[in-house]
């Protein structure tokens, strides 16, 4: 099993979810969260006077899925979060070792 973890722009939060729903990856976990990469922030003007904005709000989306699955996944995210422009994020993946439903005390692949 692997774990993603995709940082990406809020506004493409319902589009991701839809096209991951397409091909039945329908559990997920979302923050809301705020960071920095290369772009260092930006400035903003309220009143005449100029703030730096150094942490952006992102999405942090978290899901777990069949190693499988791993490939389709990360495609379906970097073709619908991308923009284009800087700032649209990152994917990391891990190892899980073991899952377990709560509920049912159903294990890995079934838990999920």
């Amino acid at each position: 099993m692997k774990k993603i973890e995709a940082i990406i722009k809020p506004f493409k939060l319902d589009e991701v979810k839809e096209a991951l729903s397409e091909i039945n990856i329908n559990g997920m976990t979302v923050s809301e969260v705020k960071g920095y990469g290369r772009q260092k922030g930006h400035t903003e003007l309220y009143r005449g006077a100029e703030y730096n904005i150094d942490f952006l709000p992102k999405i942090k989306v978290e899901i777990v899925i069949e190693d499988k699955n791993l490939f389709s996944v990360i495609n379906i995210i970097k073709k619908t979060a991308n923009t284009g422009k800087i700032g649209d994020g990152k994917i990391f993946i891990y190892n899980v070792e073991k899952a377990i439903r709560i509920r049912t005390n159903e294990e890995d692949e079934k838990a999920i």
